[in-house]
């Protein structure tokens, strides 16, 4: 499947999903574009636009002028910034909102931001009216590569991240390279441990290519969009065989059990930690732990923690500011990850670098004792 095809500056990822099949665009202008580029492919003509308060002053008017010029009238809704807006208060304001703009389920909503906003929009989009259609045009690394692909939508409990929601595919996904040039450092470095991700879990040439290219994807220009579309491209095949997390899209989890436990121990402050940052070292965790228990090399989990170190991500607990609960604390959230099935824990393990598996039933004895020796 040549799903990755090239049209001027644009490249284009087919995610084929029989009739809820979608196009991610990825490339410069896409927000100038916006409205052509749904009208082109929706029949709807009204869209609610979700953001926050940080992306609106830079992009709405944009995007909404965009709409205008194609005929799709939009009513905006904009919320609070941060991780903590994934709450059943601001999931209720945007559905008030979309039903307030008369969206009906040939209609859509628009998620214009990053992975908070589109995990939050989709989740309305999927329960207002029983489903109206849905478009992602995500504004952080992060979500391009990642939350913005696969229909994984939702908000957080004080059970833990993402334990409330529904699948619920995009029709549409418009990644605008030319917004992440406004990130700050720090944001773009947590996406780039997503794409470093796809890398780990079963690509090791592409790892390698981040290895010797991650500056160039840094900069920006064509390298940057190869490794956007190298990864949505991952991410696609995955979710196109396992669409639900039955078995394989596990393995996008890697280092997500050991990342969320340790987003929840920070109460989502994104002043702390951001969730690229937990996943970076739930990563160097997961490589550390398989080696612990034999499965792999020492030298690759070193080879990791190098690389990410190297592009200036944390690695370490004793990297978030700020003391940590103890370790038992970690293992409680790890016990409510949505991987665990009939009580027993599953971690995503790896063999080496990119060879990642999925590991049922891992004795809790030696997580805890792990986390007690990384704690330290």
């Amino acid at each position: 499947m040549n799903a990755i095809t090239s049209a001027s500056a644009i490249r284009t990822v087919h995610v084929p999903l029989g009739e809820r099949a979608y196009d991610i665009l990825i490339g410069p202008g896409l927000i100038a574009r916006a409205g052509a580029e749904i009208a082109s492919r929706l029949k709807g003509r009204k869209a609610a636009v979700v953001t926050d308060e940080n992306v609106a002053p830079l992009y709405l008017k944009a995007l909404v002028a965009s709409l205008d010029e194609a005929g799709i009238a939009s009513a905006p809704v904009v919320l609070p910034a941060g991780e903590k807006t994934k709450s059943f208060e601001h999931l209720m304001t945007a559905c008030d909102k979309v039903l307030e703009a008369r969206v009906e389920r040939n209609d859509y909503v628009i998620a214009l931001g990053g992975g908070v906003i589109g995990d939050l929009s989709g989740f309305a989009a999927g329960i207002v009216r029983r489903g109206v259609r849905f478009v992602q045009v995500p504004t952080s690394l992060l979500s391009q590569v990642d939350s913005s692909v696969g229909g994984k939508t939702g908000i957080n409990s004080r059970h833990g991240k993402n334990l409330i929601g529904v699948f619920h595919q995009p029709d549409l996904v418009l990644a605008d390279t030319d917004v992440l040039n406004s990130l700050s450092a720090r944001e773009f470095r947590a996406g780039y441990a997503e794409v470093a991700k796809y890398g780990l879990i079963d690509k090791p040439d592409f790892f390698a290519w981040l290895e010797a290219n991650w500056k160039a994807v840094f900069t920006g220009g064509s390298a940057r969009i190869e490794a956007i579309a190298a990864s949505c491209q991952a991410k696609a095949d995955v979710v196109v065989a396992d669409e639900r997390e039955n078995g394989q899209r596990a393995l996008l989890n890697l280092g997500h059990t050991f990342g969320h436990a340790l987003e929840a121990a920070t109460a989502y402050d994104s002043s702390r930690l951001v969730h690229g940052e937990g996943v970076s070292i739930g990563m160097v965790l997961a490589h550390e732990f398989s080696a612990r228990m034999n499965l792999a090399s020492p030298d690759d989990a070193r080879r990791v923690e190098r690389h990410l170190k190297e592009v200036g991500l944390p690695t370490r607990m004793s990297d978030i500011p700020g003391e940590l609960p103890p370790a038992e604390t970690l293992m409680d959230a790890i016990a409510q990850d949505k991987k665990v099935k009939s009580g027993k824990l599953t971690f995503i393990l790896t063999r080496g670098v990119g060879q990642s598996f999925v590991a049922d039933d891992v004795p809790a004895s030696e997580v805890i004792s792990f986390l007690q020796e990384k704690h330290a």
